[in-house]
This record gives structure tokens, sequence and C-alpha cells, in this order.
């Protein structure tokens, strides 16, 4: 079990991570509060729908304990300076900075490469998430009520992005 987030090393995120990070994926899925999707996707198809630059695990004694990976928000070549994220946190590495730690790389590696908002949509009830992401630099824009049914109810998202303060 993880007990200090000073113990943990990030680094880009491998294909050789592939089973360890799809199932950090399926706890955060299984909780019913971090996304719409019930399971994970195959490693080809998380591959190749996230962005090679912008992908980072954290490790502490060989072990991945969290992720966070970027996708564009669209292919549209005018918002190429846009993308949705996700960041996921094993179940004995939650509380302790690691989330933190991965989402300040996250917004590293983005700013570096010209990237001027990054986005995501979390569920209302996720109060963890919504506090982590607040502590990084993420506004509230607004929530998007009932947007989709997940386990046979409507769900509410509330739409956050983080701005960069330099790229204009």
């Amino acid at each position: 079990m993880l007990t200090d987030a000073a113990a943990v090393t990030l680094r880009p995120m491998l294909t050789a991570d592939a089973e360890q990070v799809l199932s950090i994926y399926q706890a955060g899925l299984d909780t019913g509060q971090a996304s719409f999707e019930t399971t994970a996707p195959t490693w080809d198809r998380f591959d190749a729908t996230r962005l090679p630059d912008h992908r980072h695990v954290a490790v502490t004694a060989g072990e991945v304990v969290g992720w966070v990976a970027a996708s564009p928000a669209s292919t549209r070549p005018v918002y190429a300076g846009v993308v949705e994220h996700s960041v996921y946190v094993a179940p004995t590495a939650r509380g302790r900075g690691v989330g933190r730690r991965l989402l300040a790389a996250l917004i590293d590696s983005t700013q570096a490469a010209g990237i001027w908002t990054v986005q995501t949509s979390i569920f209302p009830e996720n109060t963890a998430s919504l506090a982590l992401h607040a502590a990084c630099g993420f506004r509230t824009l607004g929530v998007r009520e009932r947007i989709a049914r997940h386990h046979g109810r409507w769900r509410d998202t509330v739409l956050l992005e983080r701005r960069s303060p330099t790229i204009a």
C-alpha cells in the first residue's frame, strides 16, 4: 500500500503498463462515479484514442498506481489546442496526492505543446475529483443536466476547464 506520494515516480505511459493502467481504469469504472463507461477498453482502443505525448503514470515499487491521459476534444483543426482528459488512481493510492501530481504533469505537458484548454466532465457526486481539479486551477463552466443515462438512470456532469495562463 502506498503511504507517501513522494515515493511515487511519474513517467510517460508505456505499452508495458497496459494491464495495470486498464485495471486501475476498471476499478474506477466499478465505483459508478468515474465515467459513463462501464468496461475499460482494450489496450488497442485506449492507445488509439489518447495522445501519446500526454499520457503519464505514477509508479511506486514497480507498480503503476495511477495514470492521466488526454484525447483530442475534436478532430477539427481549429480545436487542436483543446483536449479532454481522464485521471485515475488505484484504490490503494487514493487520497495521497497521486492524482494531483499526475494532473500537474498533464498540465505541464499540454502547456509545453501549446495546448490552451484542458477540459473534463465529472459526475457531481465525485467530490474528490471535483476538489482535485479545483486545486489544480480548473473552473466550473456549468452542469450538464441529464446528459446521458448510466446504469438505467439519468446523470448530470459538471463541465470543467483549465485555460492556459500563458498561451494566447
